[in-house]
């Protein structure tokens, strides 16, 4: 801790994350379902990624983009789980300045991404009950190629200045961050200068990727909604709605916690701050944790696929 309190400005050598600020003895058991919960969604995106690069049957854009979902969810959950156990079990808070940059950059970076692949996804959704006679034309293997690495190159598009701005401003000697990872705006209140800058670009980025996403997401569901109701067999319209079910339910494990953590941060001032540090945890461990439960037990493909899977391992 030595290094944490030491005096000076420019970049600190190091900051230390608190964890849960208040609840320093209880988050050694809170650990426990977080890393069961970590263990789940590994696991469970894992064989989603197995199944559906070896069975050529789901090599379509509705299994490519869960595929893409199942990767970023990999990437989001491990780029900040193993640090909080570490900080929860042996407190072991301390993390680098370019490490912490580094973290924050892919938080934010495949927390932009996995907006854009659920805005994907129901575009898919879209073409596929509204215009089913040119669903595989429309989005083609290229198109579903281009819009995963567009969607890529937002998030780093729209994070990088983020962790530019921080890199050019003066830290104070006060390095404690209360927050379990190197989220934005925890690392912004260590900066010493004006951060008017800082804030007001990250509600925007936020606002610009989640506002975009989900307004294309309840277009889609309008248009979907409203051919399904012209549907006159009433098996026809419950199989196209069994088909949005899975998905429907994703979106509101991933914006509700999104959004309610963008928002509190920067208005929620009478929310305690335990409450705050732990949606902004289980918000990124949650939809990694759940989606491939979701998807696995909702699509009955998939869900033969990987009982094949399975028997085939003799498992």
């Amino acid at each position: 801790m030595s290094s944490v309190n030491s005096t000076g400005s420019s970049q600190p050598p190091t900051f230390f994350l608190l964890g849960i600020p208040g609840m320093e003895k209880e988050q050694f058991w809170i650990a426990f379902p977080f890393c069961i919960m970590y263990v789940i969604a590994v696991l469970g995106n894992i064989i989603l990624l197995i199944v559906i690069k070896t069975e050529s049957s789901l090599h379509e854009p509705m299994y490519l983009f869960l595929a893409m979902l199942a990767f970023t969810d990999l990437v989001l959950s491990t780029s900040m789980l193993p640090k909080m156990l570490a900080i929860f079990w042996r407190g072991s808070g301390e993390i680098g300045f370019i490490s912490c940059l580094v973290q924050l950059f892919f938080v934010h970076n495949f927390t932009a991404v996995e907006s854009g692949v659920l805005m994907a996804m129901a575009l898919d959704r879209y073409f596929a009950i509204c215009h089913p006679l040119r669903h595989s034309s429309i989005l083609s293997m290229p198109v579903v190629a281009a819009l995963g690495s567009l969607v890529l190159l937002r998030g780093v598009l729209m994070v990088s200045p983020a962790c530019f701005l921080l890199r050019r401003k003066d830290f104070c000697h006060h390095r404690v961050i209360s927050h379990s990872y190197c989220e934005h705006m925890a690392v912004v209140k260590m900066v010493c200068e004006d951060t008017r800058v800082n804030a007001a670009y990250g509600l925007f980025a936020a606002f610009a990727v989640m506002g975009f996403d989900l307004a294309v997401i309840a277009v889609s569901y309008t248009m979907i909604l409203r051919v399904v109701l012209k549907l006159s067999a009433s098996d026809t319209q419950l199989k196209a709605f069994n088909t949005c079910v899975s998905h429907v339910c994703v979106i509101l494990a991933f914006y509700v916690s999104a959004l309610f953590t963008v928002l509190t941060h920067r208005f929620g001032h009478s929310i305690p701050h335990q409450i705050h540090i732990l949606v902004a945890n289980i918000y990124l461990l949650l939809p990694p944790t759940l989606n491939p439960i979701i998807y696995g037990v909702r699509t009955k493909q998939l869900r033969d696929k990987i009982a094949v899977l399975f028997q085939r391992r003799g498992i």
